[in-house]
């Protein structure tokens, strides 16, 4: 029974089945043409009616069915705010751009102050350009990839800039502790008080040969048994009586190549390999050796050659006044 039953829906199906309507003008039957067509067109319009009721339902009652709505406007939202704050922060870096500009500026008058070269805006563009930061996600584009393309640039740059700040205020506060060490070093104060003639060094008459030679220090005037002050800091390298015509003898080594030699003296009150700091009292002035009076005979030497002691004088300020100074200082 069953199955001659569904054997008539088929072969009804499989047939060209028309259908008719009753027409109120005329009272009689007309067939519906596309009948098929309109009715699947009816059925999609009413689904689609469905669908958008479902929608605006589901809208108003927060997303009642779970379809994500609610959370598709959060993540825009999400984006919007996280544009606008990294279009903010790219605004910041900006500012800290300008200041690390006027550390550099203060950067280069320090290298000045402790005789480095200044940094110049060729070498800093060298050093803080670059190629363009690539944006790594593919997911962005639009103004969004644009935003994050010039913030991380920004960024980069920074830090480049940063990073040649850094390296040179190590090199500018290594170059103030070694100009600290050698300055300390350097013979540069006048070792006795007393008068000297600025042309002192240099080819003159002997005063006791009376033959023209090569005066290798300066004389220092005054009478025996004056106190002669180390001129920079240092090591006794010799400290005694010599066979020449210098007499009693201090010399000093100072390192960086300088050394200091102190002739004439009447009495020496260092011995060799003692440490000395400049302004100690290393002798008392005399007329030792092959002298016509009593004076400090000063030399100063660079790597062996002698070089005019007046040239470090600073501002001729003696040994006796540096001490003043440096105990006002304390």
């Amino acid at each position: 029974m069953r199955n001659r039953i569904r054997r008539s829906i088929e072969n009804l199906m499989s047939k060209n089945v028309k259908f008719f309507v009753l027409s109120s003008s005329t009272l009689d039957y007309r067939e519906v043409r596309l009948f098929k067509t309109k009715l699947a067109g009816a059925g999609l319009l009413l689904g689609a009616l469905t669908v958008g009721l479902i929608m605006i339902f589901n809208h108003f009652s927060s997303d009642i069915l779970g379809l994500g709505y609610e959370r598709m406007s959060m993540v825009f939202t999400e984006n919007r705010i996280l544009k606008e704050q990294i279009q903010e922060l790219s605004q910041k870096m900006r500012g800290v751009q300008h200041a690390l500009e006027k550390v550099s500026e203060r950067g280069n008058e320090l290298r000045l102050m402790v005789d480095l070269s200044k940094i110049d805006d060729d070498t800093r563009a060298a050093a803080s350009g670059g190629a363009k930061h690539e944006v790594e996600f593919a997911f962005l584009s639009g103004k969004a990839a644009d935003i994050l393309t010039e913030s991380q640039g920004l960024i980069d740059q920074l830090s480049r800039q940063v990073k040649l700040q850094q390296a040179s205020y190590e090199e500018i506060y290594h170059r103030y502790t070694y100009n600290k060490d050698f300055f300390a070093h350097l013979p540069a104060i006048k070792p006795m008080v007393g008068p000297y003639s600025i042309h002192g060094f240099g080819m003159r008459i002997h005063p006791v040969l009376r033959v023209y030679r090569m005066h290798e220090g300066i004389d220092i005037l005054n009478d025996a048994g004056m106190s002669v002050y180390a001129t920079g800091d240092g090591t006794i390298q010799f400290a005694g009586r010599t066979q020449g015509g210098y007499g009693a003898v201090v010399e000093i080594s100072h390192g960086y190549g300088y050394s200091s030699l102190f002739a004439h003296l009447s009495k020496v009150l260092v011995r060799p390999g003692q440490a000395v700091k400049r302004g100690d009292l290393i002798a008392l002035s005399g007329r030792s050796g092959l002298v016509s009076g009593p004076h400090l005979h000063y030399e100063v030497r660079y790597n062996g050659r002698q070089q005019n002691p007046v040239d470090y004088f600073f501002d001729d300020v003696d040994a006796a006044h540096y001490r003043t100074l440096l105990a006002d200082t304390k």
